[in-house]
């Protein structure tokens, strides 16, 4: 499975701040929508990602006054990004390895979406059943030995 399928499944809607609005912003957008990350947009381009892990260590360090920090202090700064055709198992050790759980999909210059630790988890268990099917099936359906043999 490829990551484009992923997005093609969990659909490509993206939630997006700009680097100069506040955590406290950007945490109601991220809860309103039920989403973990925002991509930042500034002119136009990616700027960085925010997740709920960098909020956490926003709020850690800026104690009571976190909500005024702006999401540029707090964003990851460039993060890494999976390719439209990167496979499915190079995409799980891309984000075990990195400790990512959200990545951003790019192809060129072009943000197609951000995939997920558990839109990939998703991903995993309906190929894993869909082969279940596939294998019960063929089973099933295994012709008969004949007695004709012997």
């Amino acid at each position: 499975m490829l990551v484009s399928e992923i997005l093609a499944i969990k659909g490509k809607v993206l939630y997006t701040i700009a680097p100069n609005r506040s955590l406290a912003e950007a945490v109601a957008i991220m809860t309103e929508q039920d989403v973990g990350s925002l991509v930042v947009f500034d002119h136009g381009r990616m700027a960085g990602l925010l997740t709920f892990r960098e909020v956490l260590g926003a709020v850690h360090a800026g104690g009571g006054n976190w909500q005024a920090t702006a999401v540029e202090q707090a964003m990851l700064r460039d993060p890494l990004a999976a390719a439209p055709d990167m496979e499915l198992d190079e995409l799980r050790r891309l984000m075990v390895d990195r400790h990512q759980r959200y990545l951003p999909v790019m192809d060129g210059g072009t943000l197609l979406g951000v995939v997920s630790f558990h839109d990939v988890a998703k991903a995993v268990l309906e190929e894993q059943s869909f082969e279940n099917r596939m294998l019960k099936n063929y089973i099933r359906n295994w012709p008969a030995e004949s007695d004709e043999q012997g």
